[in-house]
């Protein structure tokens, strides 16, 4: 089997459930692997646009998100070749192993068996054992005797409270045929910060390096890395297809603690078209450049910013004369600046850019979580009105008003149409749902 025909070879991390551990040990392999000389390329299943920022410090290498359900074959089979060059894949999935939509998009539901199957990576299968004895090799065995189940490489056991207790499970684990390629203690030091969207972002900690450091010996010291790497499989790659379009050829793009939530493959894609991005922070009270043919803010936390976005007179006088002129469109919390107005936790409303009349509170807060399909109502940067878009919602702010037109229909994965269309108003345009693809 050579790597003409196949890919790199790779492992998919995944777990029964949320809250398992993935991303601590995923985190931890990529250091790991890394400090062993090799090349290791990560991947993210689904939607997740915080955890591929941490992949790329941990392996040095950027991450990228690979989802069935939003992608078409042509733009996951250019995803995975960037896999290109590398030793290994270690691709991290998301929520349980077999979780997704009900209703399948353009590539099954999006679970991370489904991928893990189309590319050949066996399952390195978490369990958090906390409470939990000889019981966990049946939960094992029900995850790799699933009648949908991947190639299985073996268990890797977390938080575990003792060298008995471990011994227990192993026990049992050998008994069932399954192997165990590392046994995690239990260790407090080793949980990472999170706040309501996930993972404290990368950038926003400040030794982070050297938690990846703890990490990577954590791990090393506690799984088999000689028995997982021979775990490691793959099967022949997709044809690579294209990336995503840009929506213009010089792009202001706001990035800062604030926007920080825009994928990874999207910016590759512009890259790709020869892109010219001229990046500030509204935060620091930066202006986009005048020059620009479109200002995009991505998502990210304007609703933990609002009073300092609110006083950015530079930002916002220079978004307000940008826009009575050329296009610019917002995602998310992007969206949520072009408003009227932003409601903190606290209840304080802040005056936002007013370019939108949305007004969005995050005082009020309620999960709207979920994949988004929709059709376009009205042009956006790059896309004609009646285009079919891809993408993702996932926030706590509750719409207090949205007067302007509507973006888009837009509807579920299970196609009931959604409240969230997104707004247009002259030369600007947000949505709440996160572009995935066209």
């Amino acid at each position: 089997m050579s790597e003409l025909s196949h890919g790199p070879k790779g492992l998919a991390i995944a777990a029964p459930a949320s809250g398992s551990g993935k991303t601590t040990l995923t985190l931890g392999l990529l250091g790991a692997l890394r400090a062993r000389g090799r090349v290791v390329q990560p991947f993210k299943n689904g939607p997740d646009y915080i955890d591929p920022a941490f992949h790329a410090v941990a392996a040095g290498r950027a991450s990228f998100n690979l989802d069935g359900w939003a992608m078409g074959t042509g733009l996951l089979g250019a995803i995975a070749a960037q896999a290109a060059g590398a030793d290994l894949v270690i691709f991290e999935g998301a929520m349980g192993l077999y979780d997704g939509p009900p209703d399948p998009g353009r590539n099954g539901r999006g679970s991370s068996a489904e991928l893990a199957k189309r590319y050949g990576w066996p399952v390195v299968l978490v369990l958090d054992t906390k409470g939990q004895g000889q019981s966990a090799a049946a939960t094992a065995l029900g995850f790799a005797r699933h009648p949908d189940a991947p190639p299985f490489a073996g268990v890797i056991v977390n938080n575990v409270a003792s060298p008995r207790h471990e011994g227990m499970i192993r026990a049992e684990m050998a008994r069932l045929g399954l192997p165990v390629l590392g046994a995690l203690p239990r260790n407090p030091d080793m949980v990472l910060p999170e706040r309501h969207l996930g993972l404290v972002q990368a950038g926003e900690q400040a030794e982070l390096a050297q938690v990846l450091e703890k990490l990577a010996t954590f791990v090393a010291t506690n799984v088999d890395l000689d028995a997982l790497e021979a775990a490691a499989s793959a099967a022949p790659p997709p044809a690579p297809g294209a990336w995503p379009k840009p929506p213009a050829q010089r792009i202001a793009l706001a990035r800062d603690v604030a926007f920080s939530f825009a994928y990874p493959h999207m910016l590759e894609g512009w890259s790709r078209a020869g892109v010219e991005l001229l990046p500030f922070s509204p935060l620091a009270d930066e202006a986009p450049d005048p020059s620009a043919d479109l200002v995009w803010l991505p998502g990210g936390y304007p609703e933990l910013h609002a009073g300092k976005l609110a006083a950015a007179n530079t930002f916002l006088t220079g978004l307000r004369n940008f826009a009575a002129q050329k296009p610019v469109h917002g995602e998310c919390g992007g969206y949520m600046v072009l408003g009227e107005a932003l409601v903190d936790k606290e209840g304080v409303r802040h005056r936002m850019a007013g370019l939108l009349g949305l007004v969005t509170s995050y005082a009020k807060r309620r999960l709207h979580l979920g994949y988004r399909a929709a059709t376009l109502a009205a042009p956006m940067p790059g896309h004609a009105a009646g285009t079919a878009l891809w993408g993702h919602e996932f926030h706590y702010s509750t719409i207090l008003e949205q007067p302007d037109a509507p973006l888009a229909e837009v509807r579920d994965a299970a196609g009931n149409v959604v409240p969230e269309t997104g707004s247009v108003r002259g030369h600007v345009s947000g949505s709440f749902f996160h572009l995935i693809a066209d």
